[in-house]
């Protein structure tokens, strides 16, 4: 019998991700954007996944899909929410993960997992996009300086310039006024940061967070966001080399823990 490999794919709002996992980790992904056809990116993610792996389609025995067009997967044996496949990732990672916070394209979500990283419980803000990815993209544009670029030139600020609405449309305006008013870009941006980190922490003291805290989703790449954050919990956040994976990474461990499709 050859080697058993599995895949797992995340359809998110804004990305998508594909995991390809062979007996001992990760073998390939790959990360592209959602764009307007979520079939099509679906596809074209998992091929390249499979080309990185330099692995033949026909040799993964199973596949799971998650993340918000996780039913637009048509090669799918599978669909499993993103709340437990973020849980089952950052599990994997971090064994002693115990809380973890997702912020994505649309929305944001506290989880809390036990030993084995089933989920016990989780908060959710999918109402609007505030402090989300999108979020983000917005107030970078109107600070008409890079996304990557957010979160470093965050840290060069003493203190953040406090920022009042997390509407999306407002918040935009109001950044646009403290421009006007002269104060710096960096304090804006911590502000920006801290206000989006402190509706994360309102939301995990809904939950009974528990050490150790991981950070999925792509707005963990932000360093501004990850310092925010372990000022608020006053304890290390973990954040994976590849944060935008972990969901599909969950979903891949999924497809391993529940065995090939039928044939």
């Amino acid at each position: 019998m050859g080697k058993r490999i599995y895949a797992g794919i995340d359809i998110g709002s804004l990305s998508s991700e594909a995991v390809i996992l062979g007996e001992n980790g990760i073998l390939g992904y790959s990360v592209r954007n959602t764009g307007a056809d979520p079939q099509r990116v679906a596809q074209e993610c998992m091929e390249e996944a499979l080309a990185r792996a330099n692995v033949a389609k026909e040799d993964v025995l199973s596949i799971v899909a998650t993340g918000y067009g996780r039913i637009r997967v048509p090669f799918a044996d599978r669909e499993i929410t993103e709340i437990t496949c973020h849980a089952k990732g950052a599990h994997f990672l971090f064994p002693e993960t115990r809380t973890v916070i997702d912020i994505g394209g649309q929305d944001s979500k506290v989880i809390t997992l036990d030993e084995r990283g089933a989920v016990t419980d989780f908060a959710m803000n999918d109402r609007c996009a505030a402090g989300t990815g999108r979020f983000l993209e917005v107030m970078a544009t109107a600070l008409e300086t890079k996304l990557s670029e957010l979160g470093q030139r965050s840290l060069e600020a003493k203190k953040g310039v406090p920022i009042s609405s997390m509407c999306t449309v407002f918040a935009e305006s109001e950044v646009i006024s403290l421009i006007a008013e002269g104060k710096r870009r960096e304090e804006i941006m911590r502000g920006l940061h801290e206000a989006i980190s402190s509706r994360v922490y309102r939301m995990a003291k809904k939950l009974r967070v528990k050490k150790e805290i991981t950070f999925t989703g792509g707005v963990a790449k932000n360093q501004g966001i990850v310092k925010a954050l372990e000022v608020l919990f006053k304890m290390p956040v973990n954040v994976p080399d590849e944060p935008q994976i972990v969901g599909a990474l969950g979903a891949a461990l999924y497809a391993r823990s529940a065995g090939p499709r039928a044939r």
